[in-house]
């Protein structure tokens, strides 16, 4: 899925940021080859000034760069870090993921997404971080088909292939879709993915349907001038409306540096609201820094998520409780992850709701 989602906690990250950052179209041998950049600095133009009296941060993605970060290196680039104190330095993603990195105080902000986030936030014991923002304001993932397989609607998926990750709360949404369709979710045939390209896996009849994120995936394939169908999730069922991608920070550093926490979020703030008023400069700044990036897939999802970022909030950035705790309640109540107390691995203290 993009970008591209289990227990929980048994997807591994690679396939889970895989699916939702789409890798820039690299598949999974180019993902492999990249793990070697894992902990590496993604840019170097955030290396620690010395004597420049600049608090450093390092922030981990949940991958490779891709359009979800480009607000990162808009900021960066633009020097609203440097104007706010801040020393940023971007890392790619180690192999344990992001929450890892910024649960142990390695990295003090990072990616991740609500649905990963449901494994450990829960128990005795939940990870110390917290939500501090929404990268994207709504769920912009769903389920793309070739046109001609007639999947219009999710009951549609019945009697066709559907590449599963054969994870909990992705065959959970699943069924929540075709059974809200009036489908029969039995009838849906589970075939284990191995996709590594979706136009490849659709053109070829490799799978029928594949669960995607628009802003990547869905616009590799419509460059690739395929006729598809398309629905996404949030449209089928509100509380699949869930936050994916956002930004974590590590609880010791909210306890004990709230001050430094604003600022990285305020300048944030500000780089993805440069991607929002300019999506081709942002698209350039991103391609600048991830060179490897094909530059037309990332000025279309670039356009694409310049409509998505805020979308009907009313800044970049918030985090409805509500919403949240809408999915939590449902990720509960299927048996997915023990129970979630209300606002439990979110704070709208730096944006607001």
């Amino acid at each position: 899925m993009q970008g591209n989602p289990k227990t929980i906690t048994a997807r591994p990250l690679s396939r889970r940021a895989f699916m939702h950052a789409g890798i820039a179209g690299a598949g999974l041998a180019g993902a492999a080859a990249l793990t070697g950049c894992a902990g590496k600095p993604a840019d170097q133009s955030g290396s620690a000034q010395k004597g420049s009296g600049l608090k450093k941060i390092t922030f981990a993605l949940d991958w490779t760069p891709n359009t979800n970060h480009t607000g990162l290196y808009v900021a960066q680039e633009k020097g609203y870090y440097k104007d706010a104190g801040l020393d940023v330095e971007i890392l790619q993603a180690p192999e344990n993921g992001a929450d890892a990195l910024v649960a142990a105080g390695d990295a003090q902000f990072g990616v991740t997404f609500q649905d990963t986030m449901a494994s450990y936030v829960s128990g005795d014991a939940p990870m110390p971080v917290t939500a501090v923002a929404a990268i994207i304001q709504h769920n912009t993932s769903g389920i793309i088909s070739m046109k001609d397989k007639g999947i219009a609607s999710p009951a549609g998926m019945m009697d066709h292939t559907y590449a599963t990750w054969e994870l909990p709360i992705e065959q959970g949404v699943i069924q929540r879709c075709v059974e809200a369709d009036g489908g029969d979710f039995s009838r849906v045939k589970m075939i284990p993915s191995t996709v590594t390209d979706e136009v490849t896996a659709l053109t070829t009849d490799q799978v029928d349907s594949i669960w995607i994120y628009w802003a990547w995936a869905g616009e590799k394939c419509r460059l690739a001038g395929l006729d598809t169908n398309y629905f996404a999730f949030a449209d089928i069922d509100p509380v699949l409306d869930f936050y994916t991608p956002v930004i974590i920070a590590g609880n010791d550093l909210i306890e004990s540096d709230p001050e430094t926490v604003k600022a990285f979020i305020d300048a944030t703030r500000a780089g993805y609201e440069d991607c929002i008023k300019d999506p081709d400069a942002a698209a350039e700044i991103l391609l600048k820094a991830a060179p490897e990036l094909e530059p037309e897939l990332v000025h279309a999802s670039q356009a694409y998520l310049a409509e998505q970022y805020q979308a009907d909030a009313s800044m970049w950035g918030q985090l409805d409780q509500q919403r949240w705790d809408d999915f939590f309640g449902w990720v509960t109540e299927q048996g997915f992850a023990a129970p979630i107390e209300p606002g439990a691995g979110m704070t709208t203290e730096f944006i607001g709701a």
